[in-house]
């Protein structure tokens, strides 16, 4: 059993009872600045590199979960409509890896809302697990610090491991075959670098994935022959951007985002078959900001995304008017929403979903 869970605890655990208990969590996405992409071990969910991210205000995942003796089988509600397919047996799968390790023996409801788009490259499955993981382990009783929250968190998502923290996060890879040494861990707080904005460009008609991240990086693993060479500049990339994150130095953290997003969509791209995520306005997007860092003769923005089409733009409150504006002229944008670090995943009292982000125009 220890094996099979890895690092999750198994002391300190309520044994189970028969009346239904339920508990609720939020937690937000993260936008990763080195992103994960590829498991060296799918079953423990064991990164082949570290990651960093910033988690974001405003948008947020609420979860509800309920273990009733009651029911012969798990309803799970995304989004207000009862989940079928692989969103519905990953919610499962995850919940028979709590119950195996917490005692609890009963079948679950799960009702789960986002205030954002889902499956678009927003991280909607990170902050979905780690809200998943917080409900599920507190109704099981499962009482976990924050770390060992992360390291349940991962085997829903990886990404879900950093939206457990606010502020800037690094998940750790480790060295372990168990396991033990990857977690989650807050670098700076959501107040540490005041200024600092992240511009999330909303791209119209976004296409839904696909393919299930999850699937499409392992397809890069094997395939890219961009792939061995990214996973040899990570580290140091990381580290740099921790010092400038520390100092909050703009000018160079920002060339760093870009070079590591060209880096993770190279990789996508060279994939056999080749992983594109972006729209000609994603595309159009990256140039503009480009194009202001030229015109200003200095980074003033940076653009990052995952896998998806929207495209995240980081500028500094002083820039942020220009840079919008710039953002606005680029036909096929649909909106702009401006969010900055925000606190990880917590739990609410209530089970009412939680309410869209206001609209920025």
């Amino acid at each position: 059993m220890a094996d099979k869970y890895c690092a999750l605890p198994s002391h300190g655990v309520s044994r189970p009872t028969r009346a239904s208990r339920s508990a609720t969590y939020e937690a937000p996405p993260n936008i990763a600045l080195v992103k994960y992409w590829g498991v060296r071990d799918p079953t423990r969910a064991l990164p082949f590199n570290s990651s960093l991210s910033v988690t974001l205000e405003r948008f947020r995942s609420r979860t509800t979960v309920r273990f009733d003796p009651a029911l012969r089988d798990d309803v799970v509600d995304l989004n207000g409509a009862p989940a079928t397919g692989g969103p519905r047996d990953g919610v499962v799968r995850f919940l028979d890896r709590v119950r195996d390790a917490s005692g609890v023996p009963d079948r679950a409801s799960v009702a789960s809302a986002n205030n954002f788009p889902t499956a678009s490259g927003l991280a909607s499955s990170a902050s979905g697990f780690a809200a998943l993981a917080g409900a599920a382990s507190a109704a099981a009783g499962w009482r976990l610090s924050p770390r060992a929250l992360s390291q349940l968190a991962r085997f829903g998502s990886g990404s879900a491991s950093r939206s457990i923290f606010g502020g800037f996060v690094e998940w750790r890879a480790g060295t372990r075959s168990d396991g033990s040494d990857c977690y989650a861990r807050p670098v700076f707080p959501p107040d540490h670098w005041p200024e600092l904005r992240d511009v999330v460009v909303f791209v119209a008609h976004a296409p839904t994935k696909e393919v299930r991240s999850a699937d499409a990086m392992q397809t890069t693993v094997r395939t890219s022959t961009e792939y061995p060479r990214r996973l040899r500049e990570i580290p140091a990339r990381l580290r740099a951007m921790e010092r400038a994150i520390g100092a909050r130095d703009a000018p160079r953290l920002f060339p760093l985002i870009m070079e590591e997003c060209d880096s993770f969509r190279s990789v996508c791209e060279t994939s056999r078959p080749s992983l594109d995520y972006l729209t000609a306005t994603s595309r159009a997007v990256l140039a503009e900001v480009r194009a202001a860092n030229r015109e200003a003769d200095r980074p003033v923005a940076a653009y990052t995304h995952d896998a998806g089409a929207h495209v995240h733009v980081f500028t500094l409150a002083r820039h942020l008017p220009s840079v919008r504006r710039r953002l606005a002229r680029v036909a096929g944008v649909d909106r702009t929403l401006v969010v900055r670090p925000g606190p990880g995943a917590h739990p609410v009292g209530g089970t009412a979903p939680p309410r869209p982000p206001r609209r920025s125009r």
